[in-house]
């Protein structure tokens, strides 16, 4: 997959959330070219039944599906990676303990102790060879969201775990821990950015941040970040549909 590949040439990746429910808006994304959907089962309408057939739409296309779980549980987690997804993403993690049951739900022994079942679609419903299944689960990517101030204070701590593969930040949540609330472009902030993307990489850890703007986006790569999360299916749909509008109105107008 091109997320991967990108991934090992230490290119920036590039990917959408999703809320919609069906598996052709999914698939369309993918031949746009994006490298990667983050399905969202914590703030969209998905439950688990729905989302494998979206992992399918992405796979379809070579596109890396990942799955936001609604929280830091070993069901969730076990769910999402059960019916395919190649990366789960665990909101809402403040601390280093937090992190470490993410890993423990993540990961099959003896890096976590992730519930044991073949009989799913990860495992091709039991045709894969059961340690090629164990081996590769362990292989999938845990992307942390570090949500707060009380996650920013806790930084360091956190990147320490073992089993992270990406470190996510809001930077809005950041520039509020920072005291200059909003204020994402400050040269506070991006300090803090530059910082902490170079402590992720001396912990062989990739960093991310979601962005709804090109602007934002070309500076957060300038800046080192890897795993560009750019706006929502819907909202960029809707962004299109309004530039035709516009543009046809305005031609109309004169």
């Amino acid at each position: 997959m091109r997320f991967i590949e990108k991934m090992k040439r230490g290119q920036a990746v590039l990917g959408p959330f999703s809320k919609t429910s069906d598996p052709a808006v999914i698939e369309a994304m993918g031949y746009a070219g994006f490298d990667f959907i983050i399905i969202d089962l914590e703030h969209g309408p998905n439950t688990i039944l729905n989302a494998q057939n979206l992992v399918r739409g992405a796979q379809l296309t070579g596109t890396f599906p990942v799955i936001r779980v609604a929280d830091n549980s070993a069901v969730d987690i076990g769910k999402a990676l059960d019916i395919g997804a190649m990366g789960v993403q665990v909101p809402q993690i403040t601390n280093a303990e937090e992190a470490r049951l993410a890993v423990q739900h993540a990961k099959f022994a003896p890096q976590g102790m992730r519930g044991v079942c073949r009989f799913v679609r990860a495992a091709e419903y039991s045709n894969k060879d059961r340690f090629a299944y164990f081996k590769e689960s362990n292989e999938l990517f845990l992307i942390l969201q570090l949500e707060g101030a009380e996650a920013v204070a806790n930084f360091e701590e956190i990147i320490k775990v073992e089993g992270i593969d990406i470190i996510f930040l809001g930077p809005y949540d950041l520039s509020q821990a920072l005291g200059v609330s909003g204020q994402i472009n400050h040269p506070v902030v991006l300090e803090k950015m530059e910082s902490i993307i170079e402590k992720c990489k001396t912990n062989g850890i990739k960093t991310g941040v979601f962005t709804d703007n090109l602007t934002d986006a070309k500076n957060w790569i300038d800046l080192g970040v890897d795993y560009i999360s750019f706006s929502v299916d819907m909202g960029i749909m809707q962004d299109a549909c309004k530039q035709i509008i516009n543009n046809l109105v305005g031609e109309r107008r004169h």
